[in-house]
């Protein structure tokens, strides 16, 4: 069985969401490094338009073509509020406003692949 195109966003957006916690715990973890620049990574949005679906084909009769996967997303340097004398961009109160957006975003996700867990027991039975 061909796993659900929904399933799959999901669970590319976690992965994504898992990165970006990571560039965030970082930023935190260096706040006080001299020189350090704050880093985020890319949108999820501007991940998913540079991906281009494609129909695919499985069966003679259907319309040619193939699908791809999103890239990766890529840590790059973050816009940030302030920059100390020492040179140091991180602002630990954007740090956790990121850390806040990545939570109730993990928590969306979550509750939709719950919802569509009980659609799919429901349509089982």
């Amino acid at each position: 069985m061909e796993p659900v195109y929904l399933s799959k966003m999901l669970s590319q957006s976690n992965g994504w969401l898992s990165v970006r916690q990571s560039a965030v715990a970082q930023n935190v973890a260096n706040a006080n490094t001299p020189g350090y620049s704050a880093r985020d990574v890319e949108p999820f949005v501007s991940v998913l338009d540079k991906t281009r679906l494609e129909m695919v084909a499985t069966n003679e009769a259907h319309l040619a073509g193939g699908g791809r996967m999103p890239e990766a997303s890529k840590v790059r340097k973050a816009e940030s509020w302030t920059v100390s004398h020492s040179g140091n961009s991180v602002s630990l109160e954007q740090e956790m406003m990121k850390a806040g957006e990545i939570t109730r975003a993990h928590t969306l996700n979550t509750s939709i692949a719950q919802s569509f867990h009980r659609m799919y027991l429901k349509s089982v039975r």
